[in-house]
């Protein structure tokens, strides 16, 4: 979601909206709704800007911006400092190169008071999935359930996901420079629908079971649906638990629809009975828990980080970069991701089913 600014509307802009906001019972749910009209579903002003233009105007009577007095460019006095401070206090997402013109400063007096004598630093918004009302409550359950469990219990849990990998990967253009005299004005091409495998992978502390790639006899990627997930379960997990203790492991899933069918379940169940972390299993996942999901918060970022510097060229080349990867992954490091879903359920529980903030944030 794109935020706006209420700086980036105009007068008229404005006073359309302090209009609307009388002739609609003074609420400012009734003008965002109106606005749509206007300027679409998606480009409408918030909720927040509606109200802060209202009450600039109830205020001072005006939709116009506060002029803010020019200071000469003279470095970094304490008038300056003291200026740039309640510059920050009142807008704190505000650009440097913003600030600086506001404010009449150069951006490298600007950037020094912020870091040298107001010693702030540029924090970046981290998103995460979003949480409904009733996954608070969901992930406490959870966070109960595994508190309840002896000790070592995190370590007889077997984690499954599925994963899509994209042939060409990406380029983070945040990393990506060219240094030249002139702009090279190169592009980086990526196809509408380039073409992708489907992984699944299972993880626990004894290490990494796959990959198995969800494809037709062609090879093509296929649509993962219940029928083929029973197939891989039955095919290629069940022959791979062979050679493991099954007697107090448990297997988890999250909720996508081919996992929690009825089907599906029973099938678990003959090799997991009265040990399935899962929709419909013995014990309730979350929905929405990715960051307690081994495989989400750790195992498919470490796969891609690794397969793309390669840069394979074909579907067979990014499987085996897949296999490659994959096979190259230790228990020990494993036991680590495991040790480190304990703490993420500890946070869990400090945050009372909320967001993992300080994971987030690396408190």
């Amino acid at each position: 979601m794109t935020f706006i600014k209420m700086e980036s509307y105009t007068i008229q802009q404005r006073v359309q909206i302090v209009e609307l906001f009388y002739e609609n019972q003074r609420s400012v749910k009734n003008v965002f709704r109106k606005l749509r009209d206007f300027y679409g579903l998606h480009n409408r002003p918030s909720e927040r800007t509606i109200g802060r233009i209202v009450q600039k105007f109830q205020d001072t009577g005006s939709v116009e911006d506060k002029k803010r007095e020019k200071y000469s460019r003279s470095g970094r006095s304490l008038e300056h400092i003291v200026v740039v401070r309640e510059s920050v206090h009142e807008e704190p997402e505000m650009s440097i190169s913003r600030r600086s013109q506001q404010l009449g400063l150069s951006e490298s007096t600007t950037w020094r008071i912020l870091h040298k004598d107001l010693a702030l630093k540029a924090y970046k918004v981290q998103i995460t999935q979003e949480l409904k009302p009733l996954d608070h409550l969901k992930r406490r359950s959870f966070v109960n359930f595994i508190n309840e469990q002896p000790a070592d219990f995190s370590q007889k849990i077997m984690f499954s996901d599925e994963a899509h990998f994209e042939l060409g990967g990406y380029v983070n253009k945040q990393n990506c420079r060219i240094w030249g005299e002139e702009n090279p004005r190169i592009i980086h091409e990526k196809p509408m629908h380039p073409k992708r495998v489907t992984v699944w992978c299972a993880l626990w502390s004894g290490g990494v079971i796959g990959p198995y790639f969800f494809e037709n006899a062609a090879g093509e990627a296929v649509t993962v649906n219940g029928v083929r997930y029973r197939e891989m379960l039955s095919e290629f997990l069940w022959p791979e638990l062979d050679n493991i203790d099954l007697d107090d492991i448990w297997f988890q899933q999250d909720g996508a629809t081919p996992h929690f069918a009825n089907e599906t379940i029973t099938l678990l169940r003959t090799k997991f009975p009265g040990r399935i972390i899962a929709r419909n299993g013995d014990v309730n996942w979350p929905p929405r828990s990715c960051d307690l999901t081994p495989l989400d918060y750790f195992l498919w970022g470490y796969v891609k980080s690794q397969v793309y510097k390669n840069n394979p060229q074909s579907i067979p080349e990014l499987k085996d970069e897949i296999i490659r990867v994959i096979g190259e992954i230790e228990p020990q490091l494993c036991q680590n991701v495991i040790e480190n879903f304990n703490k993420r359920v500890d946070v869990c529980g400090a945050a009372r089913g909320g967001h993992l903030a300080d994971i987030v944030f690396r408190v």
